[in-house]
């Protein structure tokens, strides 16, 4: 495993609470160490039967990798105005500078303005061996988080997008990639320029029910301390 002083390494359930989405990197690179002890972990995810039909491409600084951050990079931006724009992150509570909403639109300009700078970027895939159904995404996403955890257990941070959807066509033939290959999402990796800690999420007893629908079970709380999610979009 790639070097980290123990008392750095958190326990799965701080891991699991504090696993921030990371969007702003240093320019220090990810040593080839530590990209293979996050893979090995992505790839010790479950799957349907147990195929493991994910397949990750890793670009971090040769020609190629740039081409591909470029490539993606401009349909983040696209993706990312469209959703400025019809999510109204620029009316309301979002006109209003240190409000969550404000803050979001300002850090997610700041990540697609500098994707071509992110020190390593992963597409996720999936081998299709069946016709695309809804449930395909189990055999993928569990690896996906695996490799976040691991990217946080290791000093680093990421968040998975599916930025690589706009330019799809031109990323399949760029990569040259077999016609059953899905592309499910794009991850980019670093060291936080800011850092990890609790997440702010809807109450346990909000989104956890017993044997009746929409009532809380009694055992749902969150634990003392837990940060409360102010919603980001406030006054329309």
């Amino acid at each position: 495993m790639a070097a980290v002083p123990p008392s750095h390494i958190p326990d799965v359930l701080t891991a699991l609470a504090t696993t921030r989405a990371i969007r702003r990197y240093t320019a220090e690179p990810i040593p080839s160490d530590a990209l293979r002890d996050m893979l090995f972990a992505a790839t010790r995810a479950p799957s349907g039967s147990n195929r493991q039909p994910f397949r990750f491409m890793v670009f971090a600084d040769s020609e190629r990798s740039a081409a591909v951050k470029a490539l993606i990079g401009d349909g983040a931006r696209k993706l990312w105005a469209a959703k400025r724009a019809n999510d109204g992150y620029d009316n309301g509570s979002g006109t209003i500078d240190h409000s969550p909403k404000a803050r979001m639109a300002r850090t997610m300009q700041e990540y697609v303005d500098h994707f071509e700078t992110v020190p390593v970027l992963v597409l996720a895939c999936l081998i299709r061996y069946r016709e695309p159904s809804p449930s395909e995404g189990a055999s993928v996403y569990p690896a996906c988080q695996n490799l976040l955890l691991a990217a946080r257990g290791l000093g680093y941070g990421g968040v998975l997008t599916g930025f690589q959807g706009l330019v799809e066509p031109q990323l399949r033939s760029l990569l040259e990639l077999p016609d059953e290959v899905a592309l499910s999402a794009t991850i980019t990796l670093g060291r936080p320029a800011g850092a990890h800690g609790p997440v702010r999420r809807r109450p346990m007893c909000d989104l956890v029910f017993g044997d009746t629908w929409g009532t809380s079970a009694p055992w749902a709380e969150d634990p003392p301390g837990t940060p409360v999610l102010t919603s980001r979009f406030g006054p329309a």
